[in-house]
């Protein structure tokens, strides 16, 4: 099975479709008619190709493209979690897009639909290279099969924090499809701990790749503890995680690009929110050194591409974010400082306000120009602030929608006073989701109750 086109397969697609018909006429001209029947697709890999060392390893490397492309190299449910969330507004005048940044999401949704299939195949891929090491490199170092591990429970938890209950999970065995039946937002939650802890297990050295796993997988555990509402567990797993761990999405000029430079500071159909829908934070105005933000057209937006004043309404002020200013800029989808802020909300379930606001102004101490917190005054302030810190820190990476469905369903807060509510800045009000619906492709699954949501529940 093909994991993902090579580089090489791609050019020889480009030039086959800069062929002039003179060009063609020519190249058919010397082959004989069974010579063109017999030519080689360069797109297809045969099973044969992948069982060897080097083969299983093609299929691992296949995995880590794919993950790239189900979180900042294609648009994801990092960028479309934030949308639907407060971090961003919707720029453009695509219908689906207008769908998830007005909380009425159909299932026939183009752009879910797009992600949904994109982490399923990281998913999968990642499993395939787990068999083939296993299989045909049994001497492969054991950072690599846990990275794919990290791919597997990293992306479970996502879809988990975005999907309502009911996310299916099927598989390719021996070249078939296996279908997979709906499963409980809990069970999904306990599949990717297991993931977790398979990656950890087989993390023994103390190389810069085993420790960069490592470091990874602690944070997905402590995240995924997190949404099992065990704080003091999360703390725990995330333990000895430095601050400034980065586990880096690369992207250049030849390969992929940064969709949040791509889709936000050059095409605008994402501009960073400002109290969106009353409840949103002010993101692109509070001036927060974690969130650089410039206007659109701006002396500081120009020097990196951002020349577009307005969003599609040719009105309303179209704010870009800097975090990731050019095509090439790597994405840090897991930091070390997430480590803190789980440690930090442990504190807080624990009763210890004052542990909990010192472990946060140690953090921010961290990062020029933000100054020292004092004591929000209230447990629900506290929390409220604890989260706000949440959100700078962890702008962008896919964390927002599952933070706000957890105030929800931890901290008892109502769903019209964490989601944006009230009148949608492009006409018409806001809707009631609090979560993406399963996408209605999903049904082509025969299996019973498939494709539909157990629940919608945040």
């Amino acid at each position: 099975m093909s994991v993902f086109p090579s580089l090489r397969a791609r050019s020889r697609r480009s030039l086959r479709h800069r062929l002039t018909p003179l060009a063609a006429a020519l190249a058919l001209s010397a082959c004989s008619v069974t010579e063109v029947l017999e030519v080689t697709d360069p797109d297809l890999i045969n099973p044969s190709d992948v069982t060897s060392a080097a083969g299983a390893d093609a299929v691992r490397l296949g995995a880590l493209a794919r993950f790239n492309s189900a979180t900042s190299g294609d648009e994801s449910l990092l960028q479309l979690g934030g949308l639907f969330s407060d971090e961003w507004n919707n720029g453009d005048s695509f219908i689906a897009r207008q769908e998830i940044d007005q909380r009425t999401i159909t299932i026939e949704n183009s752009f879910v639909t797009a992600a949904d299939r994109v982490w399923h195949r990281a998913r999968i891929a990642s499993q395939q290279a787990l068999e083939l090491l296993r299989e045909y490199a049994p001497a492969a170092p054991g950072w690599q099969l846990a990275e794919m591990y990290l791919v597997q429970a990293y992306l479970e938890n996502l879809a988990a924090d975005h999907f309502c209950s009911g996310i299916v999970f099927s598989s390719i065995v021996n070249g078939a499809e296996v279908y997979g039946a709906a499963t409980p937002t809990a069970d999904v939650y306990a599949r990717a701990l297991a993931h977790a802890d398979s990656g950890l297990a087989l993390i023994t050295g103390t190389s810069a790749n085993d420790l960069r796993v490592r470091y990874a997988l602690q944070i997905v555990k402590g995240r995924i503890l997190l949404n099992q509402n065990n704080p003091s567990a999360a703390a725990s797993a995330v333990t000895g995680v430095p601050n400034s761990f980065q586990y880096l999405q690369f992207h250049s000029l030849t390969t992929t690009s940064n969709t949040y430079w791509n889709l936000g500071n050059i095409a605008g159909r994402y501009s960073v929110s400002v109290n969106e829908g009353t409840n949103g934070l002010d993101f692109a105005t509070a001036n927060d050194p974690r969130l650089p933000i410039c206007q659109g057209n701006d002396a500081v937006c120009r020097t990196i591409g951002a020349v577009r004043p307005n969003r599609d309404d040719l009105s309303t002020p179209f704010y870009v974010q800097r975090i990731w200013p050019a095509r090439e800029t790597s994405v840090a989808i897991l930091v070390g400082t997430e480590a803190r802020l789980i440690e930090a909300e442990a504190q807080l379930r624990a009763n210890q306000p004052a542990a909990a606001l010192a472990t946060l102004n140690a953090l921010r101490a961290t990062v020029p120009g933000l100054t020292p917190l004092t004591d929000a005054g209230s447990e629900a302030a506290r929390v409220s602030q604890l989260f706000r810190e949440r959100a700078f820190t962890l702008f962008g990476r896919g964390t927002r929608t599952g933070d706000l469905r957890r105030l929800i369903r931890q901290y008892n807060r109502a769903a019209n006073t964490v989601f944006p509510t009230g009148a949608w800045h492009k006409g018409g009000n806001y809707g009631t989701d609090v979560n993406f619906p399963i996408p209605f492709v999903e049904r082509n699954n025969p299996t019973g109750g498939a494709g539909t949501c157990l629940d919608r529940n945040p």
